[in-house]
């Protein structure tokens, strides 16, 4: 690829004054070779290869960062889901290789580590059964990893029996640890991406290379100026504008994840396109859609704006890059996004809304929090409803919600840093236990079957 000195000076105009940033480069690092019915030898296999390979992340990210005065906000790892490697050993041990890499983690400087996963859209083997019981004693003993598990794909269905153990494990999760935390660092998914870049859901596919190294770039600030910019266009002309800024912005992420790549001497994976926001005002997506013209995030035709905004990331980002992959769309994470926390107190935004939202958008509902009196049974059931937005529409789905024990509708509690606030959201009210106690697997729509 080469670049044109005019696209370097727009970039640093646009990290000086419209808050642009790479979000992350992510190495993917397989531990397959790691395998072993000792679980002394695996830890030993994990911890030199995970160290070794970090060092040079992290030493070459810098380097780059210095090089070409962007701001690379995380650097983080993923591995192979651990319940496909480890699938021989139980809970504790699994535990163990947590805190092994957790270890590692914290030597390394490393914020999180992605890939504490199942796969289990068809069915559970007992390792996954473990790993997934595993993630609330886990997360109390850990600090830096992050877990995932996908319970369902166009191509299999949804498997209800594992939607309905994340939902008690959820509970579980927001009991054991503080303020329900743990709970930002899971999230359940439909249609999982194997080389998605963003935590809490980065893993390492069985597809990918031994190493890789994937981007995720931020900059709905950037998409925001160019919007005000614009003034009062057409919905055409809107598009063109975003699509160009998209494109700019997926430039820039691109040059920087490979020539981090090129110093760590790892093959470049994929650029993720997604706009991610965080607290900060002028970061925002809800922000953006207001721009649009929507008075209040949520308000009548935040579906729509969401859609154009989505669509034309997408198709700006992929005139830009041939490599785009990851989750690539908009983020909605409400705790995290300072216009959606408004809308949140203004009441414009509700979690019936945003499940319509997610219809059009990248992820699903992310960082919500909700009562910590809502059932398992509900938190499956909301859970299953995401999932049936990703399976008949093919796309990535997903959820990670957030239930304090006794915290009240209204409440708010603060994360600090990109987590931001939460602020406690109602749920109906009515029940869907019988639904969810039915058991077994909902079959793949005829969409699936494409052969």
């Amino acid at each position: 690829m080469s670049y044109e000195f005019s696209e370097v000076i727009e970039t640093l105009r646009m990290t000086e004054v419209e808050q642009f940033d790479i979000r992350t480069v992510t190495l993917g690092i397989s531990l397959r070779d790691c395998a072993s019915h000792s679980l002394d030898i695996a830890k030993s296999k994990i911890r030199s290869k995970i160290l070794k390979r970090g060092e040079v992340h992290l030493k070459s990210a810098r380097e780059v960062e210095l090089m070409y005065g962007l701001r690379i906000a995380n650097k983080r790892i993923s591995v192979t889901p651990l319940s496909i490697v480890f699938d021989q050993f139980r809970e504790a041990e699994l535990i163990e290789i947590a805190l092994t890499l957790d270890s590692c983690a914290k030597e390394l400087g490393i914020d999180f580590i992605g890939g504490y996963s199942a796969l289990v859209e068809k069915g559970m083997t007992e390792g996954e059964r473990a790993l997934i019981a595993s993630v609330p004693d886990m997360m109390a003993a850990t600090k830096h990893i992050c877990s995932s598990v996908n319970v369902a794909s166009t191509k299999a269905g949804i498997n209800m029996d594992a939607v309905y153990f994340v939902g008690k494990m959820i509970k579980q999760l927001a009991a054991k640890t503080t303020r329900a935390e743990g709970c930002c660092k899971f999230v359940a998914f439909c249609n999982v991406p194997e080389d998605n870049p963003f935590v809490a859901g980065a893993f390492h596919g069985v597809s990918e290379p031994d190493v890789s190294l994937n981007v995720g770039i931020s900059g709905p600030g950037v998409v925001l100026a160019a919007i005000r910019e614009a003034g009062d266009c057409d919905f055409g002309t809107l598009c063109e504008v975003i699509k160009r800024t998209a494109f700019k912005i997926t430039r820039a992420g691109e040059l920087i994840g490979r020539k981090v790549a090129q110093k760590s001497g790892v093959p470049f994976g994929i650029v993720d396109i997604s706009l991610a926001p965080t607290p900060a005002w002028g970061d925002s997506i809800a922000e953006i859609l207001e721009a649009i013209g929507v008075e209040s995030v949520g308000a009548p035709g935040s579906t729509a704006a969401l859609m154009l905004l989505n669509d034309s990331v997408k198709k700006g980002g992929m005139m830009a890059s041939c490599y785009v992959g990851g989750m690539s769309g908009a983020f909605i994470p409400v705790s995290e996004d300072a216009g959606m926390i408004r809308g949140v107190e203004r009441g414009s935004l509700t979690i019936e809304k945003l499940e319509a939202m997610t219809s059009v958008c990248c992820v699903g509902l992310d960082m919500v929090a909700v009562p910590g009196d809502t059932t398992a049974e509900t938190l499956a059931a909301i859970l299953a409803d995401e999932c049936a937005i990703g399976v008949v529409n093919n796309k990535t789905t997903a959820m990670r919600i957030i239930a304090p024990p006794n915290a009240k509708v209204g409440d708010v509690i603060d994360y600090g840093g990109l987590l931001g606030q939460a602020i406690i959201m109602p749920v109906s009210a009515f029940r869907s236990d019988a639904f969810i106690k039915r058991g077994g697997r909902i079959p793949a729509p005829t969409r699936g079957i494409n052969n």
